[in-house]
């Protein structure tokens, strides 16, 4: 159980690049950023890996813990199922961020971490609004924490911070579908 001046926060990271500055921002405010990579929605193990990879740079440029969740594709199909033809930031990309979320609480839970947060919100391709929406509805007796990360320049921050760390920069969100975009 968190001890009351617990100030861990578990981040649930899509990527090196989207998680550089919001790691650097929340340690900023006061928190002991703990980066969970949770990404059933990676189109390949391959892919998986390269952002893993990069991930682990960011992590350890920040001085950081790194909780990887094993690849599990299938999670992603079996919410996207039906949905394949969806646009981008449609209602398959909804179900797809509520499930990471899912488990990025579930992970804060069994860790005894009293709050979570996402890189997601980072993107200008996001809507903070939605995804907020998912975080809190999944915090349960946890504290979802929104910090939309775009402010003061965050993405812009973040893509810096990714190239002078030298890290792979995907060009779509993650899943086959995406791809297509």
């Amino acid at each position: 159980m968190a001890q009351k001046n617990d100030n861990r926060i578990l981040i649930h990271a899509c990527c090196g690049i989207c998680s550089g500055y919001p790691i650097a921002l929340l340690k900023e405010l006061g928190y002991n950023p703990i980066v969970y990579f949770c990404n059933p929605n990676l189109d390949s193990k391959e892919e998986f890996e390269r952002r893993l990879e990069a991930q682990k740079v960011v992590c350890l440029y920040h001085w950081v813990d790194l909780i990887v969740e094993e690849y599990k594709h299938a999670d992603f199909l079996s919410v996207a199922n039906g949905l394949e033809n969806e646009p981008e930031r449609g209602i398959r990309c909804l179900k797809c961020i509520d499930l990471r979320l899912k488990q990025a609480a579930n992970k804060a839970l069994e860790l005894g971490i009293p709050r979570y947060t996402t890189s997601l919100v980072i993107s200008p391709h996001k809507d903070f609004d939605k995804i907020t929406e998912l975080g809190q509805a999944n915090a349960g007796e946890l504290e979802y924490v929104p910090i939309n990360f775009k402010k003061k320049d965050g993405f812009l921050k973040t893509n810096k911070l990714s190239k002078e760390l030298g890290i792979y920069r995907q060009n779509y969100c993650g899943c086959e579908f995406s791809k297509h975009n």
